[in-house]
């Protein structure tokens, strides 16, 4: 452990221990340092370092406010280390602005819409064996196209319900399609 990284972690003790002056001193001399990592980051994500000192204060208000979470056997810089560097991730996600390419450029690549799967085929004559929830489930669900919630209106089930009617029918057609009645 270099010197520098023994005060912090003395300061940072003596800090969680209500000690406000070496808490203000140790605060001072993060400072530098993170203002320089997180310029660093920045560039490297290709964002303005311009953003710099926002990000820096929201990485010391951080560290204050998840100060007490720190370890005291282990070493503080990796610990500052990784909040400065997720605070300078959450201004990239807020900050990216995002790609605008027309969708004729990328049309081609995109799969043909292929036709939704229906359990109608060779399952109708097994709808009529499931128990009556169930098949009532399926069949709005499957056949009449309403969600999990417009079904459980239309029922008068809780959206619970009608997930677990339809997991349950879905199971009981699968076991009969398949032949393991």
């Amino acid at each position: 452990m270099t010197e520098h990284e023994q005060a912090w972690s003395d300061a940072m003790r003596a800090a969680n221990r209500g000690d406000a002056e070496a808490y203000a001193h140790l605060l001072q001399q993060m400072t530098g340092p993170l203002r320089r990592v997180i310029a660093s980051d920045l560039s490297r994500l290709g964002l303005s370092i311009s953003d710099g000192e926002d990000v820096l204060q929201e990485a010391l208000l951080a560290i204050h406010l998840k100060r007490e979470t720190w370890d005291e056997t282990r070493p503080i810089v990796p610990w500052v280390r990784a909040i400065a560097r997720h605070k300078v991730l959450d201004h990239a996600r807020k900050n990216r602005k995002p790609a605008n390419l027309p969708l004729e450029s990328v049309a081609e690549l995109l799969p043909s819409p292929e036709p939704e799967p229906t359990i109608i085929g060779g399952a109708g004559p097994f709808l009529d064996r499931l128990p009556r929830r169930q098949r009532e489930v399926l069949r709005a669900l499957a056949l009449d196209g309403n969600s999990i919630r417009e079904a459980a209106q239309r029922l008068r089930m809780s959206e619970g319900a009608v997930r677990v009617a339809l997991h349950r029918g879905l199971s009981a057609l699968a076991r009969k399609l398949g032949g393991t009645s």
